[in-house]
């Protein structure tokens, strides 16, 4: 094999190597809800977005769920656009989330979503749910219960700023 040979082979071996590190960093789920942030963001990027868009996006990721997360996310659904109707409906990696200004306030993580126990439903900084040096940003969900749909919808109203 001639130098020029033995260089190239170990070029193409160490990028495999590094190609190969790289995908080991992020698991297949957190790999593809990073692809589906970017083509959420192209897709704005495009078109301006609007309550019927969002809606139909958030539907959309609520409907490829599965049970029984997808009847928690649809409950959640219209508790937030009942709660806080000037949040706008929209997918944030690939969660249905619904935000103010552009920004997401606050989204519902599927327990599928990485394979975790329970669902989650969050906020984030956007939220106006400040309270002492100290307050909680999400919530682990087992189920809706009418407390707990009490304590969402009151959150939410506070999160928007309403």
């Amino acid at each position: 094999m001639n130098t020029t040979a033995k260089k190239s082979a170990g070029k193409s071996a160490k990028s495999t190597a590094t190609t190969s590190k790289k995908s080991e960093m992020f698991s297949a789920d957190e790999r593809a809800a990073m692809k589906a942030y970017i083509q959420e963001k192209k897709a704005e990027a495009r078109v301006s977005k609007n309550r019927e868009e969002g809606e139909r996006a958030v539907l959309t990721a609520i409907a490829r769920m599965k049970e029984p997360d997808r009847a928690m996310a649809k409950r959640l659904h219209a508790l937030i656009t009942a709660a806080a109707p000037a949040l706008m409906p929209k997918t944030w990696y690939g969660m249905p989330a619904y935000a103010k200004d552009e920004k997401v306030v606050c989204f519902f993580k599927d327990a599928g979503k990485f394979g975790d126990r329970y669902a989650t439903f969050g906020f984030n900084d956007k939220a106006m749910l400040d309270d002492g040096a100290m307050w909680p940003t999400s919530y682990a969900l087992k189920e809706l219960t009418a407390v707990v749909e009490a304590k969402i919808s009151t959150l939410v109203k506070r999160a928007a700023g309403q």
